[in-house]
Formats: structure tokens, C-alpha cells, sequence
């Protein structure tokens, strides 16, 4: 199976100008082939493939001598990279292709002849670069990609196979519940909590950027009076990037480990599949929901999993999990946001505690698609409509508070 490894890089000063010539030249040869697909199809009405322009990667050496300072594979890895971006374009899995700039964060990418000598990194034409390896390297080394981020800190993600077999979920996992020896879990994602799970524990929202944010503010009031181009504006860019890249770091610490407790502790995890995209044009919560990360959570929940042999399930988002009563399935009509507590009118369950009811109502619905179909089932309860059509309306009492 194949695994990441990411260590940072401390290129000395003469690497470091090889570096970034080798990005220049990555990213002229981007916008150049970028920009002759976008004209080849006004022209002509057809467009380019990958494999067509890297057949004229050898005339441009020739015109651009200085293209031959970077390693020959690195060049028509490019010419792949952008054919897999338009595939992924119109397979309406990404956007459309953009022009890359000298002021964002820099890669190049090494399809072979990498490999881990000591405490070094050998890359081609580039040399024995120290690295701080965190892990051992176990498997062969696929493709490796040498990266710079705005903060000017260098990384290198190392693609390997290992050779194992992705582990099959065992049966535990696939029947879920404690019956069969496996642990199942149900798991709200919020902004005052950040996690809330089927056994009644709550994660606070750590807020990274609030932490941060008066620093932030002054540091990018300082860039906003350098002068456009100079060397001072360069710099006071990469301040607001360091401030910015502590954000960031703080936020995959605290993803990384609350999901390895979770996986750890259960065989089942069951999440909704929130439209993060769709949430966020809410202007009222844009900035809360940006900071708090679930689609990164989310992602780590699910390839930790897949790796443990543990089965990872969501459930559709127009699942009514928060107004349906865990214990006998009565749908509530409404239930506003300010409304954390209420009482089933259906059942006489009183005090029913929103999140912890809609993390329930998330593994029970979970637990029900993998026993029925295992995956690719309609993730909302057969026995909870979706409209409130040819139904008797509830008399439920909410309780606020």
C-alpha cells in the first residue's frame, strides 16, 4: 500500500539557489504549456494532451538554455501534472487549471532517482540535502515532492510503497456494536464544540485563528504599507505567511491527534457528509467554519481507518440527525439553532441534548447502511421521511438553554 512521509528540509545556501531555479524553471514551463492549450483550443477547438507537449520540451532547450539547470524528468513531469489537472477538470473533480506565481508556494516533483543517503535527501542535479527524517523510510521510494512554502521553510513529501496489503475491516468492524466485539461511534461536528460523539463527550473548538488574530492583524497592517516590489514588502510577506503557517500547524496538531484517539478506541466511525463548500457562503459563519477545519479532520478519520482495517462510513447531510429523537424516531418539525435541549413529546424523553442526540442518530443511521449494503446505500433512516408531507405535525416540547 502506499504511504507518505513528509520531512522538512535545510538546504544550505547553494541548494537553496538551485532550488528556486529549479522552481522558476517548473513553473515557466506550467504557464507556458498552460497558456498554449488554452490558445490551441481557441484556435483550433481542440485541445492538447500531456504527452503532446512534452514532446516539445527538447526545442524549448534549445531556445531557453537555462531549462537544462533542471533535471530532465522534473520537466515532463509537469507536462503529466497538467494533463491529470484538466482530466481532473472535466471529470468536475477540480477546477479549472490556474497560472502558477513566484509569490505562492513552490514545488517540483521527482519521479525517480531519489533516494536517502545518512541523514540526507540526494536529489538530482541538486545534490545531499540535510534532512530531518522523523521515521525510518520502509518500502521503495515512488515519487517525491520537494516543496517551499511561503514562509520559506523547504519539505520534501516522499510517496512509498510498502509493499502490504490494505487491511480488510474485520467482522466486528463490519457488524459494528459491542455484541460482536467491536466499538461503533456516532460523531457531530460543531463550532462551540468541535467534535461531539455518540458517548457524550465534547471537544471544545480550540479557535486557532482568534488565538492569533491580534497579531496577525498588525502584521498584515505592516505589509499593507511596504512599497509594491521591494525587498521590504518581501520580507513582511513572509512575516504574515509565518503567522499564518502557525495557524495552520496548530490546527493539523490538534486534527491529527484527537482522530488517532478516535480511530484508536473504535472499530466503527461514522460521520456526516457536510457541504463545507455550500457552508461556508454564509457570511455570518464563513470565518468560524474556515478556521475549524473538518474537511481535514475528516479526511484524517478516513485513511487512519483504511489503514487500521477499521471502516469509516458517512451519512448524507440531508439526514435530519438533530430533530429526530434517538430513543423512538419522532421527528421534530423544526428545531431553530438556539435551541440546545428538548423534550420528545412522542416517548417523554426529557432533556434530549441536541448534539449528542444528533451524534446518536449519526451512528445508529451509519450502523444501518453498512449492514444493509456495506456502502453506497441511501444514508437516511427508511423509517424518517425527508419532508414533513402526509404527516401528523409533533407536538414536542423545546427547551431552551
Amino acid at each position: 500500500m502506499l504511504r507518505v512521509l513528509k520531512v522538512r528540509l535545510k538546504p544550505n545556501s547553494q541548494q537553496q539557489q538551485a532550488l528556486s531555479q529549479s522552481f522558476g524553471n517548473v513553473r515557466w514551463l506550467w504557464n507556458y504549456f498552460l497558456n498554449l492549450m488554452n490558445q490551441t483550443y481557441i484556435d483550433t477547438g481542440k485541445g492538447l494532451s500531456g504527452y503532446e507537449v512534452k514532446k516539445q520540451i527538447p526545442q524549448l532547450k534549445k531556445e531557453h538554455e537555462w531549462l537544462k539547470l533542471t533535471y530532465s524528468q522534473c520537466l515532463q513531469q509537469v507536462c503529466l501534472n497538467l494533463g491529470v489537472a484538466f482530466n481532473n477538470f472535466f471529470e468536475r473533480r477540480a477546477k479549472y487549471p490556474r497560472f502558477k506565481g513566484k509569490h505562492g508556494k513552490q514545488s517540483i516533483q521527482y519521479p525517480q532517482n531519489v533516494k536517502r543517503v545518512d541523514n540526507c535527501l540526494r536529489l538530482p542535479m541538486i545534490g545531499d540535502v540535510k534532512a530531518i527524517f522523523h521515521r525510518e523510510i520502509e518500502g521503495k521510494i515512488k515519487t517525491v515532492t520537494v516543496s517551499k512554502n511561503k514562509s520559506g521553510q523547504y519539505f520534501a513529501s516522499i510517496l512509498l510503497e510498502d509493499g502490504k496489503e490494505i487491511p480488510l475491516p474485520s467482522a466486528s468492524a463490519l457488524v459494528g456494536g459491542k455484541e460482536r466485539g467491536g466499538k461503533a461511534i456516532g460523531i457531530d461536528l460543531g463550532l462551540t464544540h468541535f467534535a461531539i460523539t455518540s458517548d457524550g463527550s465534547k471537544f471544545d473548538n480550540p479557535r486557532w485563528i482568534d488565538k492569533h488574530e491580534k497579531n496577525l492583524k498588525i502584521k498584515q497592517q505592516q505589509l499593507s504599507r511596504k512599497q509594491k516590489g521591494s525587498n521590504n514588502k518581501n520580507k513582511s510577506r513572509r512575516t504574515v505567511a509565518k503567522v499564518h503557517n502557525k495557524i495552520a500547524n496548530c490546527r493539523s496538531d490538534f486534527h491529527h491527534k484527537l482522530s488517532r484517539r478516535i480511530v484508536n478506541e473504535n472499530q466503527v466511525i461514522c460521520v456526516e457528509n457536510l457541504a463545507v463548500a455550500n457552508m461556508v457562503k454564509n457570511h455570518k459563519l464563513a470565518k468560524s467554519i474556515s478556521q475549524v477545519g473538518w474537511g481535514q479532520f475528516c479526511t484524517m478519520l478516513k485513511y487512519k481507518a483504511e489503514f487500521e482495517g477499521k471502516v469509516y462510513q458517512e451519512v448524507d447531510r440531508f439526514f435530519p440527525s438533530s430533530k429526530t429523537c434517538n430513543v423512538c424516531l419522532n421527528q421534530v418539525d423544526s428545531l431553530p439553532l438556539e435551541i440546545r435541549k428538548w423534550n420528545c413529546a412522542n416517548c417523554g424523553t426529557k432533556n434530549i441534548d441536541r448534539d449528542v442526540n444528533a451524534a446518536k442518530n449519526i451512528r445508529d443511521e451509519g450502523l444501518r447502511i453498512i449492514k444493509t449494503s456495506g456502502t453506497g446505500d441511501k444514508a437516511y433512516r427508511q423509517t424518517v421521511r425527508r419532508s414533513n408531507r402526509g404527516r401528523k405535525k409533533s407536538t414536542t416540547t423545546l427547551v431552551s438553554g
